[in-house]
């Protein structure tokens, strides 16, 4: 079993961008959803932890070991997919797998080809290898990077806003490979998307503004929040004159609900909603309109 602590990790960028705000965390193999509006300092966290730039204060130890910046030790227990993920436009993707898997410190040939050839049917990229990488749709190139990040059995794997732009399908293909993944190693989704977090992570963390806002189990944070929801159909001109202290609205078949925080029944035409981790996502990050913050 794998142990990633982060402890009171913080970081300021240069102008005073306060990016990790005394950050604490302990993981174990599984799916872990790091979840926060963009800005919130998931890419930060993700680039710390990766060994990519160094905390102000704080440590990072996975295994019991410190991780400092450029060690050997996170470089091989380390797979990364970061948010945007370059590639030489010429190169096909077994090339480019084994270009990667050579600077990963796997010097054998046959064990590179044999570790591509795996990886790439795991993907289902297999009858694309010949392809270059720059050819390929959102989702394939995804999905190939993927692949470049279990080149050497990590046992620590950082995925950075992995399905932004992808179609359902191709979101869904991801979604189920990363899972499958999950089962043996940490997995660290990092996302703004509530649902990625729903559908794949038994635990989870909210981020906000540098600071870590929540961090527990999605079911138990639903639980809380059951029987606490109410959700509304408006009228725009209404939401606008009204005093509602909403915590979400959206629409559905073209019309404006809202959802708001209450102990009890609101009344005023107010209907229980089942409550989900988006709402829990909008109570944690505004805590001052609900007793759960």
């Amino acid at each position: 079993m794998n142990c990633l602590t982060i402890e009171q990790l913080s970081k300021t960028y240069p102008g005073g961008v306060k990016a990790l705000n005394d950050i604490s965390l302990k993981l174990s193999n599984g799916m872990f959803g790091l979840l926060g509006p963009n800005g919130a300092g998931k890419s930060s966290l993700m680039r710390t932890i990766a060994g990519l730039q160094s905390p102000d204060s704080g440590r990072i130890l996975f295994n019991g070991s410190t991780v400092a910046p450029g060690s050997v030790l996170i470089k091989k227990q380390l797979g990364y997919l970061p948010q945007d993920f370059g590639v030489y436009p010429r190169l096909s993707a077994f090339k480019l797998l084994d270009h990667l898997a050579t600077l990963k410190g796997i010097t054998h040939k046959a064990e590179r080809k044999e570790q591509i050839g795996a990886l790439l049917q795991r993907t289902n990229l297999y009858t694309h290898k010949d392809k270059a990488v720059s050819s390929f749709s959102g989702g394939m190139r995804q999905r190939f990077g993927i692949a470049q990040a279990l080149l050497g059995n990590p046992q620590l794997i950082i995925v950075d806003e992995p399905t932004a732009g992808l179609d359902p399908e191709e979101r869904n293909r991801f979604n189920n490979l990363l899972s499958e993944i999950g089962e043996q190693v940490i997995v660290i989704l990092s996302t703004h998307l509530v649902e990625d977090v729903r559908n794949l992570c038994t635990k989870m963390a909210i981020i906000n503004n540098g600071s870590l806002v929540a961090t527990g189990r999605p079911d138990d944070f639903i639980s809380v929040l059951n029987g606490k929801i109410w959700s509304k159909r408006i009228l725009k001109e209404a939401l606008l004159q009204q005093s509602y202290r909403a915590i979400s609205s959206h629409f559905m078949a073209g019309k404006l609900h809202i959802n708001i925080y209450a102990e009890h029944d609101p009344g005023d035409g107010f209907m229980p909603k089942q409550a989900d981790l988006e709402d829990v996502y909008f109570t944690q990050l505004n805590p001052e309109l609900c007793s759960c913050g």
